[in-house]
């Protein structure tokens, strides 16, 4: 078991103390765990300590939850879920709230907590107000990591489209893992936007009219993974639809290339039926050239059937574009971009709190490098 703790006192950025620190007379501490099962002991031992439920820990690591907002009275209970490191997979983040203590319990490392910790330590905005507060800016920056799949998705059903239109042979593979990786993303978005639905409007003293403001924030930014997942799950549908268009056109060609030879072959197959049967009168049957001409008649037939055919189109292929390298599979390259992360949240913590539902993950992606290079030396 891996455990970490930070102090935060007004005016002054967070610092990392023991464990077992004394609760200090003014201030707060956020208590991070990384624990599995076999830690059992250990965080009921915590659990006394810090006056928590000593089921709740232990459901913490024991069982797999949904995100969800339990309230106990003097603590709550606020289960998060946030994008793995390397895959389009959720973890789950327990969230234990009081007045004096923020723990975050998880079983695996966690990019969202890590970035956030590095950015109380060094920054005097992010390391302000009460532990709720902290802990919306933690949803906020696990919720953003959501947000980041639809991102690529864009950029990967382009892809599928043209795949789809060629009707290729690897498309129902790339869609499958594509429409999985939607599915792992859906079972978390919808639930952790209803979680924070109910944080926004608690009651709870335990919830400070600052930190239900920016759980209204976050949840803009849930309500828009959430719309963005469904509307990706009708594109992948569109998408799937297309394939099957292609691919019909594309067995309508070959039974036309089929039907265009039958047509080809059948006043041969006439002509050669006629002259194979047993009568000794049959023109040119008794003529040495006979056979020659014959043949000569029906290969002009052929060709003259065949040239007929080309006139009208029947036999012209449909043209299409290369596809084009194949990006991978799945959306797992939305796992692997923390860095961008990084620099929306630090940004968004200084900007006014009714412009950050405006502000997207990506945005400044897409700005001029020169740009990017001065804004970041003005600030």
């Amino acid at each position: 078991m891996l455990i970490r703790a930070l102090k935060f006192t007004t005016g002054d950025c967070s610092v990392e103390v023991e464990p077992n620190h004394a609760l200090p007379t003014t201030g707060w501490i956020w208590i991070d765990v990384t624990a599995g099962p076999e830690d059992v002991e250990e965080l009921t031992e915590l659990a006394d300590r810090l006056g928590l439920d000593t089921l709740a820990v232990r459901d913490a690591v024991e069982d797999w939850d949904l995100p969800k907002v339990d309230d106990f009275g003097s603590f709550m209970l606020i289960v998060l879920h946030s994008l793995s490191e390397d895959q389009i997979a959720t973890y789950e983040v327990n969230c234990f709230l009081s007045e004096r203590y923020l723990v975050t319990i998880h079983s695996q490392c966690s990019p969202a907590i890590d970035v956030l910790w590095d950015g109380v330590r060094c920054r005097l905005e992010l390391a302000s107000g009460r532990a709720d507060e902290t802990l919306a800016r933690l949803a906020d920056v696990s919720t953003r990591r959501l947000v980041s799949v639809l991102d690529v998705f864009d950029d990967r059903n382009e892809e599928l489209t043209l795949l789809a239109l060629q009707a290729d042979a690897t498309f129902l593979s790339e869609i499958t893992a594509v429409r999985a990786d939607l599915a792992a993303l859906r079972r978390a978005v919808h639930p952790q936007r209803e979680a924070l639905d109910v944080l926004r409007y608690s009651t709870s003293l335990l919830i400070s009219d600052a930190g239900r403001r920016r759980f209204s924030d976050v949840f803009d930014i849930a309500q828009r993974a959430a719309q963005g997942v469904d509307g990706a799950r009708a594109a992948l549908a569109e998408t799937l639809e297309a394939y099957r268009g292609a691919e019909a056109r594309q067995a309508t060609e070959v039974t036309k290339v089929l039907t265009v030879y039958a047509a080809v072959m059948l006043p041969l197959t006439l002509i050669a039926s006629f002259f194979g049967m047993n009568f000794f009168n049959l023109p040119l049957i008794h003529r040495q050239m006979g056979w020659i001409i014959i043949t000569a008649v029906m290969g002009l037939l052929a060709v003259v059937s065949l040239g007929m055919f080309v006139s009208l189109g029947w036999t012209r292929r449909a043209s299409g574009r290369s596809a084009g390298a194949l990006l991978g599979r799945g959306l797992v390259e939305a796992a692997r971009t923390p860095v961008q992360l990084v620099g929306a949240v630090l940004e968004i913590s200084t900007m006014p709190m009714r412009s950050v539902a405006e502000t997207v993950a990506g945005v400044r992606r897409h700005r001029p490098t020169d740009q990017v290079r001065q804004s970041d030396d003005a600030s």
